[in-house]
């Protein structure tokens, strides 16, 4: 599950080599000083609008997981539903949100691919209390960027249980200029760990599968219903798949069956549009992919959408009816977020490196040993685990630039989520880095990667694992931007 099998076609903007960014590309590479990429100046002539308001309740409630035996489910849900609502504003509107806890556990909400302010990131006991059970609290956020967002709960030591009940949702922020397409269609991925009875099997952290793989369910949803998600559109279509993964440690690959795929949003940054190697992407929780889909003119064609889970796991199926319609002539383009640097300068950034090790070990037989496995802390982070009070891995002025190591030293494929920032993946003879951003990316096995960013929102940042139970017991660390 490597990011270089999802490699832009030759079309696409070309990789920078090490030579160019020496060269300092020039103003490209850094904004002027005291200038945050999260935050866009609103002019002094027009009036700052009203936020939009909303009120979310989480609550228990009981949903139809499995199609047979029917039987219902005890989850938690935002509203009564799973996923939560998609919560849709404009690109730079502002989002008043109450959440109403009606659960049994602290809750707090964390927005992936929100670049937004540090003590609104929504990493609860870091930035600020958990939501106590039976308590209101207030979210205001204003994203900078258009995209695809993925809200869920994040609490160092409490996030696996909310989420494994449900707890999920999408925020659509919508471009200034909206892509003609004939669908637009959130798909958000969930995993449940269930029993014969249907009934969602208990919360054990410090057990050894859960503590080294993370819960891996028994059953995925999509959108909240049993998979494939069906679609009926017309021959010659052009369908935009807005895609999360918001299970809590299931990581897959996607595949993309008799239509043609095409990229233009990775974890809610437009990108030079680019076919899917293979017609394949790697999906790891956290993780977020626009996509348009074009459909084939035949009537009755079928194009499906699967996970590459056992034989492969189809989770939308389109079929084709009705009159054709004439295609569109070229794949549609998102335009790239000016306030993202396109280079960073090597030469003066910040080197940090960060460590992954513990969890079971593998034999030569590959199958895991848990022998000696601390459960209670089974994980370590440059020597130690997530500490609220420790030493950051960094402390930088704003507008620095990074370039971190991340060494996965583990038995196991570790996804990371850089809190606030957007990141480039570099290639591995650091002579060039890849044409997306990221914030969530999977270090391979054994491996170590580079990432680059400009570390330009100033405040306290979470660099957590997003497999949700590795989270809570300690795979986390942070850095600081004054």
């Amino acid at each position: 599950m490597r990011y270089a099998m999802m490699k832009p076609p030759t079309a696409t903007l070309p990789s920078l080599t090490r030579r160019q960014c020496l060269a300092g590309l020039a103003g490209a590479g850094l904004l002027a000083p005291g200038t945050s990429l999260a935050q866009a100046p609103t002019p002094a002539t027009k009036p700052a609008a009203e936020p939009l308001r909303q009120t979310l309740v989480a609550a228990p409630t009981k949903a139809r997981l499995r199609p047979t035996p029917p039987v219902d489910t005890d989850i938690w849900a935002f509203d009564g539903a799973t996923p939560g609502p998609t919560l849709r504003i404009k690109q730079g509107e502002t989002l008043s949100l109450k959440l109403e806890n009606k659960t049994t556990a602290p809750l707090d909400l964390h927005w992936y691919g929100l670049r937004g302010e540090a003590e609104r990131d929504g990493a609860a006991s870091f930035t600020r209390p958990p939501i106590a059970p039976g308590e209101i609290g207030e979210f205001r956020i204003t994203p900078p960027d258009s995209g695809t967002l993925l809200y869920r709960p994040l609490r160092a030591g409490g996030s696996s249980e909310p989420a494994g009940r449900g707890l999920s949702g999408l925020v659509i922020v919508a471009e200034k200029e909206p892509l003609p397409v004939d669908l637009a269609l959130p798909v958000l991925i969930t995993d449940w760990l269930i029993g014969d009875d249907q009934a969602i099997q208990p919360f054990v952290l410090q057990s050894n599968a859960s503590a080294s793989a993370g819960r891996l369910g028994s059953w995925l949803t999509v959108n909240g219903r049993s998979p494939p998600q069906p679609i009926t559109a017309r021959p010659g279509a052009r369908i935009r798949l807005r895609l999360a993964n918001a299970c809590n440690a299931r990581i897959m690959r996607l595949r993309f069956d008799g239509g043609k795929a095409t990229v233009i949003a990775v974890d809610s940054q437009p990108t030079e549009s680019f076919e899917p190697v293979r017609s394949q992407l790697p999906f790891a929780p956290g993780t977020r992919y626009d996509v348009i889909l074009d459909l084939p003119i035949e009537v009755g064609a079928a194009v499906n959408v699967s996970a590459l889970i056992g034989g492969g796991l189809p989770l939308v199926r389109i079929v084709t009816a009705g009159a054709p319609q004439v295609p569109p002539a070229a794949a549609p383009a998102l335009k790239l977020n000016p306030a993202l640097p396109l280079g960073v300068r090597m030469q003066d950034a910040t080197r940090p490196e960060l460590v992954i090790e513990g969890g079971a070990k593998l034999t030569e037989d590959q199958k895991l040993d848990f022998s000696g496995l601390d459960l209670a802390s089974p994980w370590r982070v440059n020597g130690g685990t997530g500490s609220l009070d420790g030493k950051p891995l960094f402390s930088v002025k704003r507008g620095t630039p990074i370039v971190m190591a991340i060494d996965n030293r583990t038995a196991f494929i570790q996804p990371f989520h850089v809190h606030g920032h957007s990141f480039r993946l570099l290639h591995p003879l650091d002579d060039g880095w890849e044409n997306y951003f990221l914030d969530t990316v999977q270090i391979p096995e054994r491996k170590k990667l580079h990432i680059a960013f400009i570390a330009d929102n100033p405040g306290r940042w979470l660099i957590s694992s997003t497999v949700l139970e590795r989270f809570d017991l300690g795979l986390w660390s942070w850095f600081e931007v004054t």
